[in-house]
């Protein structure tokens, strides 16, 4: 018998009695010191990676959302009850110090695409040359317009880190200069801050309409919780 793992969570003594888990099986509490995760009890050793097996673990995850903020645990995390344990033990430090960095918080996530094509925007004429000057005359003319790109992208990143300051307790952000979604970024956002933080990002917009935001949470912290924290070697997806 093995324990597929949705997550850890601190604060909490009962696990919703409604929520099922992956493929429909039951979820229960499992405390371990002064921790609690929540699992369901599994005869399988391989977990099938389908749409309604995701959205169950994520239902999972929100099942506490309201009451804590859990460290959600990969997708297809199965193991022994004893390697769990072991597993908590082991990571007692690091554990401690994710759940005080996330705690009363929720993440949100941005994504930012360019209102028009960037390549038009920086494209140069040059007059008719021959096809070795023409083909560096081109690449030169790539290179630049990669470049202003590069900037560009950095300027709305600084800018709209600038606008949520003092939000935000801690921030992804992954820069795609080159495409149509120019931003993608996951705010740590405290709860108390929500409201005071979507109102900026409605205020951000309003600022920069050549730009389309794309707004989605609150979440669970799934990108600020498995950072050297994951089982290495315990996962069973097909």
């Amino acid at each position: 018998m093995k324990l597929y793992v949705y997550c850890l969570a601190e604060a909490i003594e009962t696990s919703a009695e409604t929520v099922r888990g992956v493929s429909g099986a039951p979820v229960r509490l499992l405390k371990i010191d002064d921790l609690a995760a929540l699992v369901s009890d599994v005869e399988t050793d391989v977990v099938q990676v389908s749409r309604e097996n995701v959205l169950d673990h994520a239902g999972v995850v929100r099942s506490v959302f309201d009451r804590t903020t859990p460290l959600p645990l990969r997708f297809g995390t199965l193991v022994t009850e004893q390697q769990l344990r072991s597993y908590v033990t082991t990571h007692k430090p690091a554990l401690a110090a994710k759940l005080a960095h996330v705690r009363d918080c929720v993440e949100m996530s941005v994504k930012i695409i360019w209102e028009v094509s960037r390549d038009d925007q920086h494209e140069q004429r040059v007059p008719a040359q021959g096809p070795g000057t023409a083909f560096l005359a081109e690449k030169r003319s790539e290179i630049l317009g990669d470049e202003i790109r590069a900037e560009e992208a950095k300027e709305i990143s600084a800018w709209l880190h600038q606008s949520i300051s003092g939000l935000t307790r801690d921030e992804q952000v992954n820069l795609r200069p080159s495409e149509r979604l120019v931003l993608a970024a996951a705010h740590l956002i405290e709860r108390a801050k929500l409201r005071q933080y979507r109102e900026k990002m409605a205020e951000s917009r309003e600022n920069r309409p050549e730009l389309h935001f794309l707004l989605s949470g609150p979440w669970p912290p799934y990108s600020f919780v498995n950072i050297g924290l994951e089982f290495k070697t315990q996962f069973g997806v097909s």
